[in-house]
């Protein structure tokens, strides 16, 4: 029995599934960027739960080795921050504000692209009696928030007119930088060029021009700017694998879990729901407590490998919500019950990748580090 009411789920670990993040090489990571990047502020993005590495050890680490402001998506996001007395500048980029004195009390830099939002953060800074700082957002092309190139000259106009804001920045975000799509990238710092210069013609106070995500600190070094805004190669992966080895990257976060359960099967005995892995010889499975309720896609099923004792086994039978299994008869001298086993990271000299899983499951990087689910306890190391 739990002697404490208000302990809070999870705060008492039984189950062994756990994601073990190593903050060092989240600094490790930062400082790479900077040498990327010498001569631009870097705004390291935790959004997403710093990428499902965990928000707060992300930002600690981010921080401590330099980083100049954080991102996230979401004003939600940026006050957990808050409340954990992160103090650095925080830049809020998914445009949904609603409460704008939130913003001014928590000291918070919103995206501005339509009057109305321009207009909403001047009300509120007037009750504050103070002047609100904002960015500019553009849209060179992602087509999803920002103003549109040909609306910027009145959008421009009109914050002129309201001097209870200061727009200090400009940024916009690249669509296709990670494919190495010249044109549209070509395209993008065109425009990006043209906007910096018509808020310097207008006398704005523009302070941090930024819009390199991960791929163009890498690879599109004239987009640096003022500030670089790099997420995914700070927990050490990189957008396609066109990108690697153009910087020491180390992966941050090892995804383990422990053996639960151990059976010889006969030959001919099916596995899991569907029956759509058969033993082909007596065999010893395993069972492991973790599941696509925890972020291990089903998609992964029959085609991913697990490490145990440092070599990789396959991962047997329909991944199920809350467990799956493993085919460990080759190690049979070497597995018994609670024995650690490596889903993502690394074990003696093997490792599994978030890039071989995500091409497994047709998908991309952030999509493996961001399923992790919010019952799996994230342990800085």
């Amino acid at each position: 029995m739990i002697s404490d009411p208000q302990r809070r789920a999870f705060d008492l670990r039984v189950r062994p599934t756990e994601a073990r993040i190593d903050a060092s090489a989240l600094a490790h990571n930062l400082r790479e960027v900077r040498k990327a990047a010498p001569n631009a502020r870097i705004c390291a993005v935790v959004k997403a739960d710093g990428y499902g590495h965990g928000a707060v050890i992300a930002a600690r680490s981010f921080l401590g080795a330099g980083a100049d402001w954080l991102g996230v998506a979401l004003v939600e996001e940026a006050l957990a921050l808050r409340n954990l007395d992160i103090r650095a500048p925080i830049l809020v980029l998914g445009g949904q504000y609603t409460d704008y004195g939130l913003l001014l009390q928590h000291h918070l830099t919103p995206l501005v692209y339509r009057a109305e939002m321009i207009d909403a953060l001047a009300s509120a800074a007037k009750e504050r009696g103070v002047v609100a700082e904002a960015h500019l957002k553009l849209d060179s092309g992602m087509g999803r928030i920002g103003v549109l190139p040909r609306d910027l000259p009145g959008l421009l106009e009109h914050a002129r007119s309201v001097p209870q804001v200061r727009l200090t920045g400009l940024c916009s975000h690249f669509a296709n930088a990670d494919l190495r799509d010249e044109a549209a990238t070509a395209r993008a710092l065109e425009l990006f060029a043209e906007a910096r210069q018509a808020m310097r013609a207008l006398g704005f106070p523009l302070q941090l021009s930024h819009l390199a995500n991960s791929a163009a600190v890498l690879d599109v070094k004239i987009s640096h700017h003022d500030m670089v805004r790099p997420g995914l190669m700070l927990y050490g992966a990189v957008p396609a694998p066109k990108f690697a080895g153009m910087a020491d990257l180390r992966p941050a976060m090892s995804w383990v879990t422990g053996v639960s359960h151990l059976k010889w099967v006969p030959k001919g005995m099916p596995i899991s729901y569907g029956h759509k892995w058969t033993a082909q010889r007596e065999s010893l499975i395993a069972t492991l407590p973790v599941g696509y309720a925890d972020g291990y896609r089903r998609s992964l099923t029959n085609k991913a490998q697990v490490l145990i004792a440092g070599r990789r086994v396959p991962q047997v039978g329909a991944v199920c919500m809350d467990m799956m299994m493993a085919d460990v008869t080759d190690l049979a001298a070497e597995v018994s019950l609670g024995s650690e086993v490596v889903l993502l990271g690394q074990q003696g000299d093997a490792r599994i990748t978030a890039e071989e899983l995500s091409a497994i499951c047709d998908t991309i990087p952030y999509e493996i580090f961001c399923a992790v689910g919010a019952r799996v306890p994230r342990l800085a190391v």
